[in-house]
């Protein structure tokens, strides 16, 4: 088994928000992927709230679009701090935490 220290970053965005005609989410990731972050996914939340205090859920078809998605990669401490400059630099509104991580991979390959 094999490990190394890495961070895990979160970032929270709206469904709905849009950065250069695409979801801010999928913008995102595809921004990861070209930094060579080592991976990354996106998830759509089921309900929730934030700083407003307004519960969100999914069942209501007048709120769609108004859910949160989180999108988290791990990263290395540097990998992590350039995606979050450059998100910065697109003036863009995302909620962000970053995490010390272990990641590892079990298994005979290794």
């Amino acid at each position: 088994m094999q490990s190394e220290q890495y961070v895990l970053l979160r970032f929270y965005v709206h469904e709905s928000h849009r950065l250069n005609s695409s979801p801010l989410w999928e913008w995102l990731l595809t921004s990861a992927k070209k930094m060579d972050i080592m991976g990354g996914s996106a998830f759509r939340a089921m309900a929730g709230f934030g700083a407003h205090r307004i519960l969100h859920e999914e069942r209501f078809f007048e709120l769609q679009g108004s859910l949160t998605v989180e999108v988290e990669f791990i990263a290395t401490q540097a990998q992590a701090q350039n995606l979050i400059e450059r998100v910065s630099r697109e003036k863009v509104r995302a909620v962000y935490t970053m995490i010390p991580a272990t990641f590892g991979i079990i298994g005979p390959d290794a």
